[in-house]
């Protein structure tokens, strides 16, 4: 279940929405006016989604070349290494 505050919590309690997301490592929701607003999360799970991202988009190039047929034998490329 995620995790939900609101926009006073955050400018009242940050220490403890800090901590929470240290340990959690899941992103805080925060509300305004009772509507979603922001997601906070730690930096650590930050890096981590971003790294994610970035795998997914050199997998999804990776799937297009080999769709397009822009392939070579393994044994080729191995011995290019």
């Amino acid at each position: 279940m995620p995790a939900i505050r609101s926009s006073a919590d955050l400018r009242n309690s940050y220490n403890d929405i800090s901590t929470f997301c240290h340990s959690s490592d899941e992103p805080v929701f925060i509300t305004k006016n009772g509507k979603g607003d922001l997601a906070v999360m730690s930096m650590e799970l930050y890096d981590k989604l971003i790294g994610r991202l970035e795998l997914y988009h050199l997998l999804q190039e990776g799937m297009e070349d080999i769709e397009a047929g822009r392939t070579r034998p393994f044994s080729d490329a191995m011995r290019e290494i």
